[in-house]
């Protein structure tokens, strides 16, 4: 039985800041796997249970709940996966009160992906946080570890709220708009190029210096809730080079039934002259053309009609914009809305 000593000295340093440790209630944060190099060793991917196993000071951060969605290499997910993996973190939060935030294991490959479909289809205020590795567990200079621990702190972290779904590695908060992979095997692959990482985790601690401005979770007009793999309209990327192959537009338009393409045209948003006609006919004919560029950074402006602009968003975060906006409608100018707010 605590003394009157005992509990007034507690009193006492609640209210100065500084109770101890192991009087502090732990946050509850709920991760899901889905496989990929941070779940990797040489001796094959293993559980998420395996790699708290071998991080015990992850029990110091915050009290954890694990969901195993797959265990598989990121370039093998699917729309589906995206989606399973979406339901599963809304189910949490509309059925779990008690769980503080979300953290996502995934392959490098597909994290950027993921990080912005959560972005846009989960309504929550609570943190979501993508992390990945690019060094498989137990090899030299590994970061699997340190990311999977620096994710943890943030989604643990109240302030990570708020701010749509975040990808945390290298010891930087990205945010899910922006952030893309650039270079293979090196831990400095992810970078927000145009606008920069949000927060550092350093100390032990997350630390944040700015917010998105974009829509995203609960200001999104895209509700998981309404989304299925079957309602995803088809789309394509389509990369621009010297004498690019007309056929390819057609090819996509009539044999793949793509309902939208995302071209990654040359840096000025300029596609090569062999694609111009085909572009302007498959626009013409009620095909909706995206039209970026092929580097990973740039805002394209928005020219008018027959194409639309997708602002600074690389292809790929383009292509998943573009097919969650066709869900909704297929106008051009209200497509085109939806770019410049997400």
């Amino acid at each position: 039985m605590w003394s009157w000593f005992a509990l007034a000295a507690l009193v006492f340093l609640a209210l100065s800041g500084s109770v101890p440790a192991w009087c502090q209630e732990l946050p509850t944060v709920k991760v899901f796997a889905t496989g990929g190099t941070i779940a990797n060793t040489p001796d094959g991917r293993v559980s998420v249970d395996a790699i708290i196993e071998a991080l015990p000071e992850v029990l110091d951060i915050a009290n954890l709940e694990i969901q195993d969605i797959r265990r598989i290499a990121s370039q093998e997910l699917s729309w589906q996966d995206f989606i399973d993996t979406a339901e599963a973190i809304q189910q949490t939060n509309d059925e779990e009160p008690d769980v503080d935030g979300y953290m996502v294991t995934i392959g490098s490959n597909a994290a950027e992906d993921i990080a912005y479909f959560l972005n846009l289809v989960v309504k929550t205020s609570k943190p979501i946080v993508v992390t990945a590795a690019q060094r498989a567990r137990n090899t030299l200079s590994e970061d699997a570890s340190r990311n999977f621990i620096d994710a943890l702190i943030t989604a643990a972290t109240p302030e990570a709220g708020g701010k749509g779904a975040l990808l945390v590695a290298n010891e930087l908060i990205h945010p899910a708009r922006e952030v893309t992979k650039n270079v293979f095997g090196r831990v400095d692959t992810w970078e927000s190029l145009d606008t920069g990482a949000l927060g550092i985790v350093s100390g032990g601690e997350a630390y944040f210096y700015r917010s998105p401005l974009r829509r995203h979770t609960m200001d999104s007009i895209f509700d998981i809730a309404n989304i299925t793999a079957e309602s995803l309209p088809g789309t394509e990327i389509i990369y621009s080079y010297t004498e690019a192959s007309p056929t390819m537009v057609y090819d996509a338009v009539n044999n793949a039934n793509a309902k939208g393409l995302v071209i990654a045209a040359y840096s000025t948003a300029s596609p090569s002259l062999s694609q111009v006609a085909p572009l302007q006919e498959v626009a013409g004919n009620g095909t909706l053309v995206v039209m970026g560029n092929r580097g990973s950074s740039g805002r394209v402006r928005d020219r008018g009609e027959p194409f639309i602009s997708p602002d600074n968003l690389t292809p790929q975060k383009a292509n998943t914009l573009l097919k969650l906006a066709l869900t909704i409608t297929s106008d051009r100018e209200e497509v085109q809305q939806i770019f410049k707010e997400y």
